[in-house]
């Protein structure tokens, strides 16, 4: 079984060259896969991906015509697949749940960071200014989180939220009836919290649910965190609600047009997105470069979930991981 590896980095290679053996053989591609780079597939049983691959229409035909049989994701999210396209042709399979702790946690590091000025404070003293001007946050005990989806990690984030006293209100189309989470709708969750964490899933609905005229109804000062999806968020009507003041800071994880920036260095060019460059510029924004479902647990279960994945799939001919329309 020949595996090709598309948008690799060297944890990935870690973590998956410890299930290689005689019967499975791993080719790791730097490389993203898109229609420039599919004629890559060819020879190979399955193409593994991660979030920034591109597979759409014309990937998925000809990935086909080379006679690969699965789409391994490496990851939960299936927004950069053409699912619909691929139904009937060829199986896709999915890591539902690699560590959905790793990127709570990563949530609340950020909403902590940005609250409490943390990471301006470690600048300031390695240049010896120990002044605390400038540095006052706020107590997130007693303030009102609103949750944007309940799966997983949205109801971990929820755990760790009244951890530190937190009011939580919640919302997801699907709602969870299994605890004492308080649902509202989605308009009550905006104009009542004050800080608001997404944790769905990126799809027509979801898309730029975060806009100018959602956010006309948030708290003044509100902080949204997102680690999930960029384009959850219009990034251009979020750069206009900071400079308003009526959003008073966000915590990205995820970015719009982070395909071409996000897991490179370009410590020494210059960046061609003038807009991520305002983001960046801008003191009440944090940004980290999608890197919330990285530890060392999580890396562990994707390559063992993707591994068993693929080993269900040609043993069965299906997986209870598959992705359907």
């Amino acid at each position: 079984m020949k595996i090709a590896f598309f948008d690799t980095k060297k944890y990935d290679v870690n973590s998956f060259e410890r299930y290689a053996s005689h019967n499975i053989e791993f080719k790791f591609f730097e490389t993203r896969l898109s229609e420039d780079t599919v004629s890559l597939c060819q020879g190979y049983d399955v193409v593994c991906v991660f979030v920034n691959d591109v597979v759409n229409k014309t990937v998925i035909d000809d990935l086909c015509k080379y006679g690969v049989k699965l789409i391994a994701l490496r990851c939960a999210g299936f927004n950069n697949v053409d699912i619909k396209h691929a139904d009937g042709k060829i199986t896709v399979v999915r890591v539902p749940a690699y560590s959905p702790y790793a990127v709570a946690e990563h949530a609340m590091a950020m909403l902590l960071t940005h609250v409490r000025n943390t990471h301006k404070a470690y600048i300031r003293t390695k240049g010896y200014n120990f002044s605390l001007n400038g540095l006052c946050g706020f107590d997130l005990h007693g303030k009102t989180v609103g949750v944007i989806g309940t799966g997983k990690i949205g109801r971990i984030f929820i755990d760790i939220c009244r951890g530190f006293g937190m009011k939580v209100l919640a919302y997801d189309k699907f709602r969870k009836n299994d605890d004492d989470t308080e649902y509202t709708t989605l308009e009550n969750l905006f104009k009542s919290s004050d800080i608001i964490s997404l944790h769905c899933p990126l799809t027509e609905e979801t898309y730029h649910m975060i806009n100018e005229n959602s956010m006309r109804t948030m708290k003044k000062g509100v902080v949204i965190v997102n680690t999930s999806r960029g384009a959850l968020i219009d990034t251009e009507d979020l750069i206009e609600g900071i400079k308003t003041k009526k959003i008073g800071g966000a915590c990205l994880d995820v970015y719009e047009e982070e395909a071409d920036v996000f897991y490179e260095d370009y410590s020494s060019d210059i960046i061609d997105d003038d807009t991520l460059a305002i983001l960046l510029s801008m003191p009440n924004v944090l940004i980290t470069s999608h890197q919330a479902f990285l530890t060392e647990e999580a890396l562990e279960n994707i390559a063992k979930t993707t591994v068993d994945n693929i080993k269900e799939f040609f043993d069965t001919n299906k997986c209870e991981n598959e992705v359907t329309v």
